[in-house]
């Protein structure tokens, strides 16, 4: 049996795939009030998926990577239509489970792969959130570029959150002590295991753009709902 010591997220998909009981991952943050991760989110069928994350594995061909894939359900889909996919994650009961599920999964951080490329990169719920910080964004994208062969793209959806800190009457307060309105930290929970703060980006498109720009990549915004946005980033 796996230590999920520090490993919510692994603990949480491996109960939910053996008992299929709905429960809540409690996600804290130092900004805001906790919110919660469904566990059936992990598990969603296309039908389920929203239009955003539809329209991105429509696009995906070829060479597939899918980064912090969590349970695998956009991985899973792309391999059942006849795609090469591999999975990359940093929870080893997330990779376990992907792998007892037929997909091919390795626990490795994403700046930790080299040596390998593909036509698509796929980093969706938020997954260029990887990054951490807006100042570390390009790293993260220049890492990146590497992974992708020539005319490859890079999918990833975000968020411009600036709306948390709007007032009633359309005026926004920021911490001036901080770099980025979007830099976040986070801590998850699930039952008793409680995992490791981390960081976390919430990226408005300008300063993906830019980003992508300085690390040799173009980005163009392919789809708009509310606040959300999906991006097709091109080597």
């Amino acid at each position: 049996m796996s230590n999920f010591n520090g490993d919510p997220i692994g603990k949480a998909i491996l109960e939910y795939a053996k008992t299929n009981k709905p429960d809540d991952i409690i996600v804290s943050s130092e900004i805001c009030e906790d919110d919660i991760i469904p566990l059936e989110v992990l598990f969603r069928k296309y039908d389920e998926m929203p239009e955003l994350e539809k329209l991105a594995l429509s696009l995906a061909k070829g060479d597939v990577l899918d980064v912090g894939a969590g349970a695998g359900f956009h991985a899973k889909y792309l391999q059942d239509q006849g795609l090469n996919v591999q999975t990359i994650d940093i929870s080893e009961g997330a990779v376990q489970f992907m792998n007892s599920n037929g997909l091919k999964a390795n626990k490795i951080d994403f700046f930790d792969l080299k040596g390998a490329q593909f036509d698509t990169i796929l980093m969706l719920m938020n997954g260029i959130g990887i990054a951490g910080t807006l100042s570390n964004l390009e790293k993260t994208l220049a890492h990146a570029k590497t992974l992708l062969k020539p005319g490859g793209k890079l999918y990833c959806d975000s968020s411009d959150i600036k709306y948390l800190y709007e007032d009633e009457d359309g005026s926004m307060w920021v911490d001036l002590n901080t770099e980025y309105y979007g830099n976040f930290r986070f801590q998850m929970k699930y039952k008793k295991e409680v995992g490791l703060w981390f960081d976390w980006l919430y990226v408005d498109f300008d300063n993906l753009f830019q980003s992508a720009k300085n690390a040799g990549l173009k980005a163009s915004r392919i789809y708009d709902v509310d606040d959300n946005y999906l991006a097709e980033i091109v080597n």
